[in-house]
């Protein structure tokens, strides 16, 4: 009878010492808030679609905040762990004061990845936008900022020369356009293309290529989460790290076959043509650790847009972390 008991107990066991022993690993949810859904992030959706997170044994709960200034207020409400916006949201809170500031601790995108939509076609000079009006997006916002900062490389002075609009939400912009307001619009992609696809208006040119390489979209977490949840966020890097190499590594096509389902309602080859405008303009960090000189351009934008006074810039190293990118396989 004890033997009869003792073999009806051993499956129990056995598969208890597997759980022990990593035969069963624990989802951890990591709450992510975007700053908008835009095949912009291309491999973080890859590295969702293809299972690297689950890999990781993550499960990504996405949202879209529509603004970095949301994402921020989730990210510091503790709504959302992880944030992905521009590194500018990070440096307005430290200057704020506050105690348990984010940090940035990997970074998705290097460029701007927002091109410059008007109502004709044809050749393009930036003269063209003297006396006229660009719906630019949020003051002291990075795509808003960006677009300053490309206009005063290129001989025009923003209040002066040309009007930039910063009236009109983020995620209405190419709506505010085709509905008749402005003359050219700053578009993120896949919004830009279905402009075009519409009949609404015309690609000119790219910001990211004029503004050269920044921290334009970064992760980032607070303190506490980082000390506390250290080995998720490591998890986390290490997927998007997966993420960013497999993209480089493939065809558009191959690309937007993949991060498809996070776009249903956007047509597959038309996905494919907004990677390959990305790619053109190496829109995308091929690794997630983030160079000095690249935040001291990010600082030097803010600057030039009277969002940060040359005191008020914050080094490096106090908001920026690249340990986790750099233990990323």
């Amino acid at each position: 009878m004890k033997r009869n008991f003792s073999l009806l107990l051993l499956p129990l066991l056995l598969a208890a010492a597997l759980t022990g022993c990593g035969g069963k690993v624990d989802t951890v949810t990591v709450r992510l808030n975007e700053v908008t859904h835009s095949v912009f992030y291309a491999p973080q959706y890859a590295a969702m679609e293809l299972g690297y997170f689950a890999d990781e044994g993550l499960d990504i709960e996405l949202t879209n905040g529509g603004g970095a200034d949301k994402v921020m207020a989730a990210v510091l409400s503790g709504q959302s762990d992880i944030g992905l916006a521009g590194g500018e949201s990070c440096i307005y809170v430290y200057n704020q004061g506050k105690e348990d500031y984010p940090r940035i601790f990997a970074q998705l995108t290097k460029r701007d990845g927002s091109f410059l939509v008007g109502r004709a076609d044809g050749a393009f000079a930036w003269d063209d936008l003297r006396g006229r009006t660009i719906i630019g997006g949020r003051p002291g916002g990075m795509p808003e900022m960006t677009l300053e900062y490309v206009l005063r490389k290129n001989g025009l002075e923003p209040g002066t020369d040309v009007t930039v609009d910063t009236s009109v939400q983020f995620n209405m912009m190419a709506g505010a356009f085709t509905g008749g307001s402005g003359d050219y619009v700053a578009l993120f992609e896949p919004s830009a293309t279905q402009v075009v696809l519409e009949g609404q208006g015309y690609i000119l040119c790219s910001l990211g290529a004029e503004s050269g390489d920044v921290p334009y979209t970064t992760y980032f977490a607070s303190q506490s989460y980082l000390t506390e949840h250290a080995d998720t966020v490591q998890k986390f890097t290490n997927a998007i790290a997966r993420g960013q190499q497999w993209v480089a590594g493939h065809s558009d096509t191959e690309v937007a076959e993949v991060i498809a389902p996070q776009f249903p309602d956007t047509d597959a080859a038309v996905v494919a043509e907004v990677v390959g405008r990305l790619r053109s303009i190496d829109a995308w960090s091929a690794q997630p650790a983030m160079e000095p000189s690249a935040w001291e351009r990010l600082e030097t934008i803010m600057t030039g847009a009277g969002q940060l006074a040359e005191e008020d810039r914050v080094p490096f190293e106090v908001l920026v972390t690249n340990a986790f990118a750099e233990a990323a396989p």
